[in-house]
């Protein structure tokens, strides 16, 4: 439980600076916050007495923001914490499956030592929750979920999380879809395949399965979808059919879904709609050289988020775990250098939060909200997108979980 504080001397936006109805910059005040049980209890002015006998901290004039929801990692996947390694070579999604197994069984340190290690990079660079897929199959039955889960519960004073029972090497056969639904009654709350077609040759029975889990354990769903073009779409237009026949809307994503970004225009518009229409999110790693039409999923209100996906593991040797870093990619492939377009795209990062609303009010912080947040050495919240301003203090429902204050 985090003890009731003031943090003093905090710089909040406020609104939006115009000139002949265009936003030239934004505006801040320094305020004091009162944290108490894990939320902001009150926000007033700095020129307010603080009571004497209360306990204090001072912000020093650093900016809050909210601090941010990373949408997609593999904390049973990374080498953090053990020695270097680079990828090896692989002929595909499947090659690299079985090049992952034989890695992953040789590795000395435990899946708990290694995803707590990821934790702290991710805690650092500012996420306060993640959604993580855990690997379920044959092989390994439910140790890696097992491992996952050890970790994530000595962490749960520092992050918030979500574990997702991924089926990575293909949900049909081998026994896969009962460990799936063992893995759901041992506290998975979201299930996921990946690719249908090429990993299960059976793209309507391995979707009606898939839900079929979903619905029978009331858990969400989160596929993962590589194909590419019109079999990707092809995909995407089923599991939208049978996610609203299940009644499931609003409580599904597809990761990649690389099929839009290969289609036309009018096509992938099409698509958005019915994604729309089936309450379906998209979340994006934002890869260089393929993707998603992140603006026209935005104008058809396709809600879409923003995760790492694989950090320094057989799949990919690099990777930060700073998700300010994916924005970048964002802001740059449709060049969104202007001081609204910036401070918008926090939003992608933080499950919809923004300091202003569209309209230039002031959305966050409001009292009551949980107290997971950011100390960030930048003038505003377009300034921290733009130059990946450093996070200097992290904070989860009030308590400081990255970095320090000098008081």
């Amino acid at each position: 439980m985090t003890m009731s504080y003031w943090l003093k001397n905090v710089r909040l936006e406020i609104g939006y600076k115009k000139d002949n109805g265009q936003v030239i910059g934004t505006e801040t005040e320094i305020k004091h916050l009162f944290i108490s049980e894990g939320k902001i209890s009150r926000i007033v002015d700095c020129l307010e007495e603080i009571p004497s006998n209360s306990k204090v901290k001072d912000a020093g004039g650093l900016l809050l923001i909210p601090s941010f929801v990373e949408k997609h990692v593999h904390l049973d996947k990374t080498y953090m914490g053990d020695k270097w390694r680079a990828s090896r070579p692989a002929n595909g999604v499947l090659e690299r499956c079985e090049i992952e197994k034989d890695i992953l069984a040789s590795i000395s340190s435990s899946i708990e030592a290694r995803a707590k290690a990821l934790l702290d990079v991710l805690l650092s660079a500012g996420s306060t929750h993640v959604r993580t897929h855990v690997d379920i199959y044959p092989e390994v039955k439910l140790q890696n979920l097992e491992g996952v889960k050890r970790a994530l519960d000595s962490y749960d004073d520092k992050v918030g999380s979500e574990v997702v029972a991924f089926a990575q090497h293909g949900l049909l056969g081998n026994g896969t879809v009962n460990l799936m639904r063992e893995a759901v009654r041992s506290g998975a709350g979201i299930v996921g395949s990946v690719d249908p077609a090429t990993a299960d040759n059976n793209i309507e029975e391995s979707l009606v399965q898939l839900i079929d889990i979903a619905v029978e354990g009331n858990a969400d769903i989160d596929l993962h979808l590589h194909d590419p073009g019109h079999l990707g779409v092809f995909t995407m237009q089923r599991f939208a059919y049978l996610t609203k026949q299940a009644g499931w809307e609003g409580r599904v994503a597809i990761s990649h879904a690389f099929g839009l970004g290969d289609v036309s225009k009018e096509e992938a518009r099409s698509m958005a709609d019915m994604l729309k229409d089936a309450g379906i999110s998209i979340i994006t790693s934002l890869p260089i050289g393929r993707g998603v039409p992140v603006d026209l999923l935005d104008e058809c209100g396709v809600e879409v988020m923003i995760g790492n996906d694989n950090i320094f593991d057989s799949w990919w040797p690099t990777g930060n775990g700073d998700i300010l870093e994916r924005v970048g990619r964002l802001i740059e492939k449709y060049r969104w250098t202007n001081e609204f377009a910036l401070s918008q795209a926090l939003r992608y990062i933080t499950g919809g939060i923004t300091s202003l609303d569209q309209d230039g009010n002031q959305a966050w912080p409001k009292p009551g909200v949980k107290a997971n947040m950011i100390l960030v050495d930048a003038s505003c919240s377009a300034e921290t997108i733009a130059r990946r301003s450093e996070r200097k203090v992290v904070f989860y429902k009030g308590n400081i979980v990255a970095g320090s204050l000098s008081k």
